[in-house]
């Protein structure tokens, strides 16, 4: 097998390299980097690339692919693993979402070589990372506030995608439309098949989260062929995969009282929370729409009429899905 080459650096069979790939300078005169960790295997076998901390506020990613390169598994890789912990360090070290010209790096792809700076690192990492690999996985959280059940998303019609998301074994899949300028739809123009995982909350650790994130990671690792082991399923109910998906709102102003857990499964005209008026008033039951597994609620009792409150995935078990591949997820609030 061929070396891997990379930023200029060539990274032999049967090693593993940091490469350090030049973004651009601070004010202050600071040089500042994008890491990959090139895992380069001796056997052919596809190239898939782990990122985390698009959203810079989204931590909990950094340290699955932190658990990751430490595994055991990773001492006898097929193929080529690329590891990019952090991808917006802009955002990383200032505890934001976003680049410091305010722009969502995740709405910047595929980027231009002369653009705004969120367009610079994107054209890098699209061009540098993603376009030198057959598959990816791209970590995420819920954004500020809100708490996501562990949970995969996959492109519409795409049945190999669908395999690799139960192969991963999240508690839920989700058929998710594929957004304009996302770092997702570009790859999937250029045939670069990835995955999204979701799970925990911004500016945290959730130990469930990054536990299913690493062992769905390595799933993926072994159903791709890269690694001859991988770690049982987590002790949950088979994987559902959801055709549709939306948040309950507020339907007044005041305190929520949360009923209901991210994973539980509710029903149609459940009341899953209350929302209480805070000097001693009347108080309004928060409602089910719709039967399905709650997969991301809000973390802030103060709420405004009209706030998402419980994200509620329609949900069936992967054996007994019909026609799910063609289905889209509508999640037009949820910002990934």
């Amino acid at each position: 097998m061929k070396p891997f080459v990379i930023g200029g650096e060539s990274i032999a069979p049967g090693t593993r390299q940091r490469v350090d790939l030049r973004i651009s300078t601070l004010a202050n005169a600071t040089a500042m980097d994008l890491p990959v960790h090139v895992v380069h295997g001796g056997h052919k076998a596809p190239a898939l690339f782990l990122s985390a901390a698009v959203h810079g506020d989204e931590v909990q990613g950094v340290e699955i692919i932190r658990r990751v390169l430490l595994h055991p598994a990773l001492r006898a890789v097929k193929g080529t693993l690329l590891a990019v912990p952090i991808v917006n360090h802009f955002g990383f070290i200032t505890h934001s979402r976003y680049m410091p010209d305010r722009r969502d790096l995740n709405r910047s792809f595929p980027g231009s070589d002369r653009g705004s700076l969120a367009s610079l690192l994107a054209d890098l990492f699209f061009r540098e990372v993603v376009m030198r690999c057959q598959y990816g996985i791209d970590l995420h959280t819920a954004a500020l506030h809100r708490m996501n059940l562990p949970q995969v998303r996959v492109a519409p019609r795409d049945a190999e995608l669908l395999q690799l998301a139960e192969a991963f074994a999240p508690p839920v899949v989700l058929i998710s439309k594929l957004r304009d300028k996302s770092l997702r739809l570009n790859a999937a123009k250029e045939g670069v098949k990835v995955l999204l995982y979701e799970g925990g909350e911004a500016l945290r650790f959730d130990e469930p989260s990054i536990e299913a994130g690493v062992k769905g990671v390595l799933r993926v690792m072994a159903a791709l062929g890269m690694i001859d082991e991988a770690p049982g399923p987590l002790p949950h109910q088979e994987v559902a995969v959801a055709r549709a998906s939306s948040w309950v709102r507020a339907p007044e102003g005041g305190i929520l009282h949360t009923l209901r857990r991210c994973g539980d499964r509710v029903g149609k005209k459940e009341v899953i929370g209350v929302v209480a008026d805070p000097v001693g008033g009347h108080s309004v039951p928060v409602v089910a729409v719709d039967d399905g597994i709650i997969i991301g609620r809000t973390q802030i009792p103060l709420v405004n009429r009209g706030d998402a409150l419980f994200h509620i995935a329609r949900a069936t078990p992967a054996s007994g899905r019909a026609q799910t591949e063609a289905a889209v997820v509508a999640d037009e609030d949820e910002i990934i």
